[in-house]
């Protein structure tokens, strides 16, 4: 696995010079699905970049109220309750049309 990416130019300067982490999940229990767990957390970055339109880690701050949104529609105590995207994104999508006008 890569951790850590760099770029130099000919100068030796960097140019480019990334940071990588994976997720580990550690706190399952016997009953829960770990491959489950894994769809989920890629079915929600999905969501956040259909949303955002290329989601980055400066539109999950500055818009964490929305993020919050979207996470409360697709979990209830826990529990996965909603995957199908537009129904995930129909109530912020009106909050946002509402707020426009």
């Amino acid at each position: 696995m890569i951790n850590f990416f760099l770029m130099v130019n000919k100068q030796g300067q960097t140019r480019l010079s990334k940071y990588c982490e994976h997720v580990e999940i550690n706190k399952l229990n016997g009953t829960e699905n770990e491959m489950a767990i894994y769809e989920f957390i890629h079915n929600f970055v999905e969501v956040l970049d259909e949303y955002f339109n290329r989601v980055s880690e400066l539109d999950i701050m500055f818009n964490l109220d929305k993020v919050h949104i979207i996470l409360d529609e697709m979990m209830l105590n826990g529990c996965i309750v909603e995957t199908n995207r537009a129904r995930i994104l129909a109530p912020l999508l009106i909050l946002d049309k509402m707020s426009e006008s």
